[in-house]
């Protein structure tokens, strides 16, 4: 198709998916700080007042879990005592084990954690390298945040989700035709008021030079948006691993990225993945690029690598080009220096497209 519509979303932190995988991040960040070779695979659940930490870890530094869970719930926002779930009134409970160690034997060998496929997808229609209608989404996202944490609007509440249709021609972007915010609120606000902000003042900000007249806005389409968060809502690390990635626009191999350290294959080969694809793109081989990763448990070369360059470019020389990196977990780490305690940065609007990042140099 040269015509199309395409759809990306994005949440805030304070949505009870992105909780846990804020959660799950902060533990693997507490424990690379005081041992950069600590093994972490922590899953996360909220519901309503109750915290459930699980997985298998692995480390030479004593972590109080309860105390890291509570300080990273504080942080996204929820501390009013009446609500179910707030910082000081959960219950966490905890069912961590060390790893097994007949992954170990593999791991600690240099071989990947686990068998599976990873894509690192890269395009030049923005400046980032990455897919427009999730850049936008991500931002949209994200102002809502800032704007709730500097007092702009006191209605707005720490759960909130965004979606962006853009239609393509061509395989370019040429219009934003669709904006879909809902935000959680106070129970005070109007949704007049939560309207007009939106429309007025959030999406031309946002949007910039793709803000029109032929744009539709969609704003808490239910009516109201007063209950959210964990206190209404279950969440679970790892589901919104479209949203981590390219919003759709390009594979993902299913292996969430939160809570996991690098030796996980899941994280670093899409890690390494995007930073290949991307320079796939910036190079000029292609206008856009999708790197794929196969791993099997314990051995350290890939069990294949490709990239589909989409017919927008040199294949033959992305292909050759692609082939001159080290793809062995040890050395993907090495490169892009995952041993340090940088993943809380990761958890929120995308884990791609954000400057700071090592495999977005």
């Amino acid at each position: 198709m040269s015509s199309y519509t395409f759809s990306s979303e994005s949440v805030s932190e304070g949505h009870p998916d992105k909780v846990c995988d804020y959660i799950a991040d902060s533990i693997l960040d507490a424990h690379l700080t005081g041992d950069a070779n600590s093994r972490v695979a922590c899953e996360v659940l909220c519901k309503s007042g109750q915290v459930v930490l699980a997985g298998e870890i692995t480390s030479r530094t004593n972590v109080d879990y309860e105390a890291v869970a509570r300080s990273a719930i504080r942080e996204i926002g929820y501390t009013d005592s009446a609500e179910a779930f707030n910082a000081d009134g959960v219950q966490v409970t905890q069912f961590i084990s060390k790893q097994s160690g007949d992954i170990a034997m593999g791991v600690d060998t240099g071989g990947a954690g686990d068998q599976g496929i990873m894509f690192g997808y890269a395009t030049d229609e923005t400046p980032e390298l990455m897919p427009l209608p999730v850049q936008l989404a991500h931002r949209l996202s994200q102002r809502l945040s800032e704007a709730r944490k500097a007092g702009e609007r006191m209605w707005l509440r720490p759960d909130s989700k965004t979606q962006v249709s853009v239609r393509y021609e061509d395989h370019q972007p040429v219009r934003v035709e669709t904006v879909l915010v809902s935000t959680q609120h106070t129970a005070e606000a109007s949704q007049d008021e939560i309207r007009d902000y939106v429309a007025s003042c959030l999406c031309p900000e946002v949007l910039g030079a793709w803000f029109g007249p032929h744009l539709e806005i969609l704003v808490n389409p239910t009516g109201q948006f007063i209950e959210g968060g964990p206190s209404a809502d279950c969440g679970v690390t790892g589901r919104k691993i479209i949203v981590d990635s390219y919003g759709g626009m390009g594979r993902h191999g299913g292996g969430a990225f939160s809570g996991k350290d690098p030796s996980k294959v899941d994280r670093s080969g899409a890690y390494f993945g995007r930073f290949v694809a991307r320079q796939v793109v910036a190079k000029g081989f292609a206008k856009r690029a999708e790197v794929q990763v196969a791993y099997a448990i314990g051995r350290a070369e890939p069990v294949s690598v490709r990239v589909d360059t989409f017919g927008s470019g040199d294949w033959r020389a992305a292909e050759e080009f692609v082939r001159t990196f080290d793809y062995r977990p040890a050395a993907m780490i090495e490169r892009l220096q995952l041993r340090k305690p940088i993943y809380r940065q990761t958890t929120n609007y995308g884990h791609f497209g954000k400057p700071g990042l090592s495999w977005e140099v």
